[in-house]
Parts: C-alpha cells; structure tokens; sequence
C-alpha cells in the first residue's frame, strides 16, 4: 500500500514520463532543454532561452505548452512595442447610452508566454512584461487584475544580433530561473529533424496532463523537504561567485566583477526540487544543484575585462565555479 506522498510522487512521475513521451513526437534531443523548461514551470520560475534562428525555440514553447494543456501566446517584441501591447488597455464604449471604459487583456494573459526576441523592445516595455513575471499581476488604471496559474515566460534572444537591441540590465535579469543556451544539434539528431520536417505531415500533439495537475505538482515541490547540507552547498555555490565576498572560489576572483545574490540560493534549491520531482524522488540531492547551478548562475554573473579579454563566457566561469565548491560534509 502507497502512502500519499509516495502516491503523490509516484503520480508525478508517470506524468513526467508521458510529458516526455508526448515531446518526442515533435521535439529531437535537447533533453535537458527541455528537462530544464519542465523544472522552471514546476518551480513557478521563468526562462531565458538563447539560440540562433532556426532552432525551434518557438516550435519547442509552443510544443510543451500544447502537452502540458496550457494556453499559448506569442509576442513579437519590436522596437515600437508599447506596454499596452503586451498588458492591454482600456477601450471606451457604448452601454445604454452612457460611455463606460472596459479593459481588454493584452496575451500576457496566458499560462506560457513567449516573448521572442525581448531585447529588440525599449527598457519602458521590457518592465511591463518583467513586473507582471515579478508579480504574477497586472495593474492598469488602479485596478489590479490577476495571471493566470499556472504563468511563465519563456525570453528569447539571438547572441549574434546586437544591432538595434536594448541588453536587459542585471537587475531585470535576475528575475529569470534559467538562462538556457540552445545549441546546434549533432549530426544523427539534424538528419531526423529534416526527415521529420520534409517527409509527411507535422505530428499533431495532444495534452499529456493539464493545468490542475501541473498546479498539484508545482505544490509538491514546495511542500518538498530539503536536507540541510543540500541547502548549505546551494549557498556556498552562490557565495562562491561573490569575488570581494568571503570564500570566494578561484575562477571568481580572478574572472569576476559581480557575483550572484541571494535569489541564485533559492533558485538552485527550487530548480533541484523540481528536478527530483520530475525523476520520482522525495527530496532533491547535491546531484540535482550541480544539474541547475550553470543555468541558475550564468546570467546573474558579471565577467571582469580579463575573462572578456580572454572571450569566457559566463556560462563557462558559472561551470568552472561549480566545480570549484566542494560538496559538504554531513
């Protein structure tokens, strides 16, 4: 007989592995894309998806939003994006011959949201998007209305445009779970994408759970226990970034301008729980950090003018720390 944890976690795993099962029909490889894309929803997180065109950011979004039965909305940003275009506004009409204001929700108002290209648009809507991720509502004319549950946003950016962007500042970046680098696909995984692509027609794909369930296991998560040393090595990761702070690692010190604050500590817990949740495990291990920690700490970094002189990257440094911390003892 199942206790209802073990019920509750058992559950969660078939769910996991027909979400999966679901994907591949339309997704090939990027396995931990999509693992970390799962994670963030589970932990309430958002992403930060960067790639090169044609890699199927949007077909990918749109894919787990289809399967995990969420609404979908996309938003081009464009340099004359106005907030209202993302938020809504307020429209004045008619009503029994008095003119009354009605307010019409802009496609924030979905459980996943893509906004592609979020670079391309100015800081002043930029924040509009951010304070509702932030919040998780929207406030117009005084009156505050709430975001769907399940709600995340999946940014994208191109890292070899930068004419004509607006780089969202660090404090902007921070509100971001995971910053997730999308790469090329290897050989074996190219020639399936182009025979699924040129032969036949696209799968269609069905819901493998719905939004009740993934609010159920985004509530396991929290409800998840931690062990004390889990949570010690996720704040000596994030302190190990910190090069004028104590305990600093090398790769800090010498590569590093800023490090991570507190919100990487939470994150990497949040971001382990959900990875063991979507494994079928009880509690989150070390393991589990050192899975997220790269995408938890790559964007809330900020490399010195020597790692830019010696073209480091930030999620190179973020996995050179990583490795540098020590596991604790328990």
């Amino acid at each position: 007989m199942l206790t209802e944890s073990e019920s509750s976690l058992e559950t969660a795993r078939d769910a996991a592995q027909r979400i999966t099962t679901e994907l591949s029909r339309a997704i090939v490889g990027q396995e931990a894309i999509v693992a970390a894309l799962m994670a963030s929803i589970l932990a309430r997180g958002h992403c930060l998806l960067i790639g090169v065109p044609g890699l199927a950011k949007t077909l990918l979004v749109q894919s787990i939003a289809r399967v995990l039965g969420l609404d979908f909305s996309r938003i081009q940003f464009t340099p004359d994006l106005m907030p209202a275009d993302i938020l809504g506004s307020e429209v004045i009409h008619e009503v029994q011959g008095r003119m009354e204001f009605e307010y019409r929700r802009g496609p924030v108002f979905a459980n996943l949201v893509l906004a592609d290209e979020i670079n391309r648009t100015p800081p002043k809507t930029q924040a509009a998007l951010l304070e509702a991720m932030q919040e998780r509502r929207v406030t117009l004319a005084g009156e505050t209305h709430e975001l769907p549950n399940p709600f995340l946003v999946v940014a994208t950016q191109n890292p070899i445009e930068h004419e004509g962007t607006y780089p969202l500042p660090e404090a902007q970046l921070d509100r971001f779970m995971f910053s997730l680098d999308l790469g090329y696909p290897n050989r074996q995984e190219e020639i399936e994408v182009v025979r699924r692509t040129t032969i036949g027609d696209f799968p269609e794909l069905q819901p493998a759970v719905g939004p009740a369930e993934v609010r159920a296991m985004q509530k396991l998560v929290r409800a998840m226990p931690v062990a004390d040393h889990v949570l010690a090595y996720a704040v000596d990761i994030a302190k190990a970034t910190r090069p004028g702070e104590d305990s600093p690692s090398p790769t800090a010190v010498n590569y590093l301008e800023w490090g991570a604050g507190p919100r990487a500590s939470q994150y990497l817990v949040l971001g382990a729980k959900a990875m063991a949740l979507l494994q079928g495990r009880a509690a989150p291990a070390c393991s589990d950090l050192r899975a997220v920690a790269t995408s938890v700490l790559a964007h809330r970094i900020v490399p010195n003018y020597r790692a830019t002189g010696e073209g480091l990257k930030a999620s190179r440094l973020a996995a050179a720390i990583v490795n540098e911390v020590p596991e604790p003892r328990y």
